[in-house]
């Protein structure tokens, strides 16, 4: 007798696997760098440097895409040196003009305030790097449900990006759980707009809201909101940042941030900024407010697929605590194939 149950079934694997092998086109791109890295004065970041300042990282991308029906699937997955650890593993669905689905498994920074945190002009790295942090945080690049997507109304380009995260620390794997006991949430919107009468402007606005509801009654919410302006004209960009940041405990001063920067492309290998990020902590009854002060100077020259990069980064009354200095000198070579 013939098995028809078993001839559907197996008519079905193959067809899957036919249109699987067909959908998706595959790719794998990678980088080397090796790194040069001074500390100085004490700060957040320890004392001087001592031991080996050099240091090199080896990344592999994985990349696939393809039409899934309803639109175009990619999936990416990032693997660094032993390739043990993976420093971006996502999933996005491009709907076209239903906008762009994602969900950041690890790393992958796609949507919310984390990739906006601060999009000031720069040659290499933020003024801040090394010696402080951008302090605006959002929905965690970890099991992260994101939407994108723009529109055109006439008068410019308007984008909109979406974040949400539940409570945990790391990306998880199928069928498992982080976090367990974390009930809170954290939501993110941030909007792009680039007017058509005014080319190279960029306007920037976000909002992250956190539920830190962990079961103790200590537990409060927090926020941060941002916004920022960018103007380009030809080989001069310059931009400035604004923030506040709350963290909602009684008791716990909230951070204004005041930012700009400058770069300046001197022709089409060499570029060069300068920047400034100040970061705030308000007064609270007697305690005066402490402006922790951050400056940077950043250059990079790029020939074919190598590039070489350098920055030097200084804070004052860094971790808002006065008369403490940082200083971090940072110098990458990477070679792109």
């Amino acid at each position: 007798m013939i098995d028809i149950k078993k001839i559907g079934l197996t008519a079905l694997a193959g067809s899957l696997v036919a249109i699987s092998a067909g959908a998706v086109e595959m790719s794998v791109s990678g980088t080397s760098e090796i790194s040069y890295k001074q500390t100085d004065g004490v700060g957040i970041n320890g004392d001087t440097t001592e031991g080996n300042p050099f240091g090199s990282n080896t990344s592999v991308k994985f990349s696939g895409s393809g039409d899934v029906g309803f639109g175009t699937a990619t999936i990416v997955r990032t693997l660094n040196d032993g390739l043990a650890t993976a420093l971006s593993a996502y999933t996005t669905l491009d709907m076209g003009d239903l906008g762009t689905v994602s969900f950041d498994g690890v790393g992958g920074s796609l949507e919310g305030m984390t990739p906006y945190d601060d999009k000031l002009p720069t040659a290499y790295e933020e003024s801040w790097n090394g010696v402080s942090t951008s302090g605006i945080s959002g929905a965690a690049s970890n099991d992260t449900w994101g939407y994108s997507n723009s529109y055109d109304t006439g008068e410019g380009a308007f984008g909109i990006s979406l974040a949400h995260s539940k409570g945990g620390t790391a990306g998880t794997g199928d069928n498992a759980n982080d976090g367990v006991g974390l009930t809170g949430s954290t939501a993110d919107v941030v909007v792009t707009f680039t007017p058509t009468t005014l080319e190279g402007l960029i306007l920037t606005a976000g909002h992250s809201s956190k539920d830190l509801k962990d079961g103790v009654a200590t537990t409060t919410d927090s926020s941060t909101s941002m916004g920022r302006i960018v103007y380009s004209m030809g080989a001069v960009s310059v931009g400035y940042q604004v923030a506040e940041i709350d963290s909602g405990a009684a008791g716990t001063a909230a951070i204004d941030v005041n930012a700009f920067s400058v770069a300046f492309n001197v022709n089409e290998n060499l570029a060069v900024s300068y920047g400034e990020y100040d970061k705030e902590l308000n007064a609270i009854g007697e305690t005066a407010s402490i402006t922790e002060e951050s400056t940077g100077i950043s250059v990079a020259y790029t020939t074919g697929a190598a590039s070489v990069r350098m920055t030097r980064n200084n804070s004052d009354n860094d971790g808002h605590v006065k008369a403490i200095e940082q200083e971090v000198t940072e110098i990458s070579v990477v070679l792109a194939f």
